[in-house]
Order: C-alpha cells, then structure tokens, then sequence
C-alpha cells in the first residue's frame, strides 16, 4: 500500500476530529486526546496493519510521557501527531525513529489548530452568554454541547483529511527515498533522544529518590538478560513480585515500631512517677 484510500483518510480524520471536540466519549475523550496509543490503534485497524502501527505509536507515546497540559492547553497535540506520524511510518517502511521525527512538528501544527478551536468558540461563548440570559435549556444545550463539537470536526475532519490522503503518500515517499542516508540517521538519533527526553520527564515529575533504585534495577534487569529474549509477561511478574516483597517488608517495619512503641510506653510512664516521688 503506498496511498490511503479516502475512507481511511476521513475514518482516521473523523476519529481525531472526535477526538478533539472533547466531547466525545465524555471525560475519557482528554486522555484519548493526550494519548496517542488509541489513535494509533485505530491507524492500525483501519490500515489493517495492527501490529506495526502499535511499535510506531509505542515510539511516539515515550516522548510524550513527560507533556503535561496546564489548563487543558499542550505543546502539542499527540492524537494528531500520531494519525499522521503513523501512516507515515506504515506507509513508508520506516522506523519508529524517523516516525517520532515526524510526529513532533506535526503534533506542535496541532496545538496551533487547537488554539484555532479555542477562538472559534469564543463566538459560540456569545450565544451561550445570551442562552443563559434567557435561561433558555435548549439553547445553552447546543451551545456547550453541539455548537462546539460541530465546529470541531469543520475544522479538523478536511485539514486531517488532506494531510492523509495527500501529504502523508508524499512525505513517506520522500522519506523513503533518503533510506541509508546521512538524513535518515540524523532523524532516528533525533528520534531516540526525543524518547529518552520524555521518559527522564517523567522520572522527574513523578520519581522518588526512594523508588528509584527499583527503576535503576528493572532497566540493568533488561540489559543483563537481553540475551534471554524474555518477554515483558516475565518482567511484569517479576516486577509484581518485587512490589509485593517491598510493601510486605515495609508494613512489617511499621508493625514492628508500633509494638516498640507501645511496650516502651510503660516504662517511660513508670520511670517519670519514680522521678517525681
């Protein structure tokens, strides 16, 4: 496949469009929109190549672990990187590198189309204005709801669309072309980095420096058994294992200082009459 049909194009475009109105599927729509392993997921299943669209969008998902969204406003816009990074991708045979590549000035057009959005409904915030003035439900309604949401997939359904079914064939075929060269390299090392980045933000967001040690042992965990070819089903066992040993050693110890708390108590009770007789 070197193209996409225009029903792929506008199934993906309608999903991110969706997507992005914020008001489909109700509250999980934030996390589909901060997300782009659902978008990904639907890229596979409509390109039928489920598999190698998760690997593109599991790349994608590492730099974008460490995004955060003061406000509800980002840097970027993962679920749009991620439809268009990952037709990409597919459609060109490349790396999940050189997609991440992709992905990020793709993602930071989005946030501008986002702020694009915004200002739209600054003129549906008028009606809505003169809705509750007149306490009118119908009115305020379509307002918040639908005017919103409408005007959401005018803006997203045709630019999505294009990039698809036009930009995406023509960007992957460029990028195919530059395989085994110097700019295919700089891409993938970039690609990496961006990675590593988001996951050392992430790290540093939520990390403690007394939890630490376990993410230092699971990644030389990774590196001594690489040879093994062992499954992340294993790790995770392994991984649940651990935790459990550590909150059962740690309840144990907090156990174990109320009784010597509670049997020191007497003594110190006694002690204190005896000083003042």
């Amino acid at each position: 496949m070197t193209t996409l049909s225009i029903w792929q194009s506008l199934i993906i475009a309608l999903w991110v469009a969706g997507i992005m109105s914020r008001w489909f599927l109700g509250g999980a729509t934030l996390m589909l929109r901060f997300s782009p392993l659902m978008t990904g997921l639907v890229v596979g299943l409509v390109m039928g190549r489920v598999g190698d669209a998760m690997v593109v969008t599991a790349a994608l998902q590492l730099i974008y672990m460490g995004v955060f969204s003061p406000g509800g406003s980002m840097p970027a816009e993962p679920s749009i990187a991620a439809a268009i990074a990952v037709p990409v991708a597919l459609l060109g045979n490349l790396p999940a590198e050189s997609a991440v590549a992709v992905a990020v000035p793709v993602g930071l057009l989005g946030s501008y189309l986002y702020q694009l959005r915004f200002f739209i409904n600054t003129f549906i915030g008028k009606y809505t204005d003169k809705a509750v003035e007149e306490l009118n439900d119908g009115k305020i309604t379509r307002s918040i709801i639908w005017y919103p949401t409408i005007a959401s997939f005018i803006l997203f359904v045709p630019l999505v669309f294009i990039a698809l079914y036009w930009g995406a064939p023509v960007i992957s075929n460029v990028i195919g072309a530059l395989q085994e060269t110097v700019f295919i390299h700089i891409l993938e090392v970039i690609g990496g980095g961006l990675a590593a980045i988001g996951i050392a933000t992430t790290i540093y967001v939520i990390g403690r420096k007394d939890f630490l040690v376990f993410f230092l042992l699971a990644y030389f965990l990774s590196v001594v058994f690489k040879s093994l070819e062992i499954t992340m089903v294993t790790y995770a066992i392994l991984g649940l294992l651990l935790s459990l040993i550590f909150v059962m050693t740690k309840h144990q110890a907090v156990q174990t200082g109320i009784a010597n708390a509670s049997s020191a108590a007497p003594d110190d009770f006694d002690d204190e009459d005896d000083d003042d007789f």
